[in-house]
C-alpha cells in the first residue's frame, strides 16, 4: 500500500488574504491574575506573497486604552510543512520569537517560546475561519510548559 501523499499547507491562510473589520479584546495586564479586558476596533489587511509562501498582516486598531500598530510576518515552510509566524508591534519595533504550527480541519495552532515581563512562557496563537467572512484569533501565555494556559487576546475579523 502506497501512503497518501502529506498535504501541503502553502495555501492555509489564502482565506485571509484581503481587508477585515478587527474587533480586538486583550486581557490589560496579562500573567498578573486580572481579568481586566480592554477593548479595540479597526483594519487589519492581508497581502499574499511568493506563490502563497508568505503573508503579511497590516493591524490597526484602536480604543480607550490606546492604539496598537503592528504586522505579522507568516512563512511556509515546505519541507517541514508547517508555518512560522513572527509579529513586530509599532509601538516597540520589536520582533517577537516565532511560532511554529501548521492548519488541521480549519483550525491553525502555533507554538513557541518566548519572554514575558523577563519570565520563559510558551505561546500559543490559534486561527480558525469561522465562515467565509469570519475569522477568530485567539493567544494565551503559559508559565508552566503548556500545562495550563491563560487566553489574553481574542480578535474577530469581519471581510470588508
Amino acid at each position: 500500500m502506497i501512503a497518501p501523499e502529506a498535504r501541503d499547507g502553502r495555501t492555509d491562510f489564502d482565506f485571509e488574504v484581503g481587508r477585515w473589520r478587527t474587533q480586538v479584546k486583550r486581557l490589560r495586564k496579562p500573567l498578573s491574575g486580572s481579568m481586566e479586558w480592554v477593548d479595540y476596533e479597526g483594519t487589519s489587511i492581508v497581502h499574499r506573497f511568493l506563490d502563497g509562501g508568505a503573508n503579511l498582516v497590516e493591524l490597526s486598531v484602536s480604543g480607550p486604552a490606546g492604539r496598537i500598530e503592528g504586522v505579522s510576518l507568516r512563512l511556509y515552510h515546505p519541507e517541514g510543512r508547517q508555518w512560522s509566524v513572527h509579529y513586530a508591534g509599532a509601538a516597540d519595533g520589536e520582533l517577537t520569537a516565532p511560532l511554529y504550527g501548521r492548519f488541521e480541519g480549519g483550525r491553525g495552532e502555533f507554538l513557541g517560546d518566548d519572554t514575558f515581563g523577563g519570565r520563559p512562557i510558551r505561546v500559543r496563537f490559534v486561527i480558525s475561519q469561522v465562515d467565509a467572512d469570519t475569522a477568530r484569533f485567539e493567544q494565551a501565555f503559559s508559565t508552566d510548559g503548556g500545562k495550563t494556559w491563560e487566553v489574553n487576546w481574542i480578535a474577530t475579523d469581519t471581510r470588508l
